[in-house]
């Protein structure tokens, strides 16, 4: 019963981190052309999560689960908000965009928290997941501060 919890929570991390995927799919080629700056911690944060995908998908299968492979409901339901708002405000679209990265991070941020803070994580996971999250919160800083400066 305590793997089948294991497994339920990190699988709820790997819906995270696959919200943090399509997410970062939805910035446009054209944000990047005017912020050279950024782009490279937006693309280090992208390959970043893709390791943490795999990392993720390697602990549920090596507790015996099935990795859930979607994104989550409440992301999808975000990400659709997200493209209602932009569509309306066009004049802002550029900063708009740039902030709801900063939004995603922090929401990745809160989840891996709480992932932590459940009790549910065996040694290992707590362990690869307590290192993710670290990750997330430097690259999710320095990103911010870079953007802090433009501002």
């Amino acid at each position: 019963m305590e793997n089948q919890k294991t497994i339920e929570v990190l699988n709820d991390l790997l819906h995270i981190s696959n919200d943090r995927l399509e997410g970062f799919e939805k910035v446009e080629g054209k944000i990047w052309e005017m912020n050279h700056d950024l782009q490279d911690d937006y693309e280090h944060m992208t390959s970043q999560t893709k390791v943490f995908k795999n990392e993720l998908i390697n602990l549920i299968t090596e507790r015996g689960g099935k990795p859930d492979d979607s994104a989550s409901v409440a992301g999808t339901i975000h990400r659709a908000w997200i493209d209602i708002k932009n569509s309306v405000l066009l004049s802002s679209l550029e900063s708009a965009t740039l902030e709801n990265v900063l939004f995603g991070e922090n929401a990745a941020i809160q989840a891996y928290q709480e992932a932590l803070d459940t009790g549910e994580l065996d040694e290992a996971s707590k362990e690869v997941v307590s290192e993710q999250l670290k990750k997330i919160k430097d690259s999710s800083h320095e990103f911010k501060g870079k953007l802090e400066l433009r501002k």
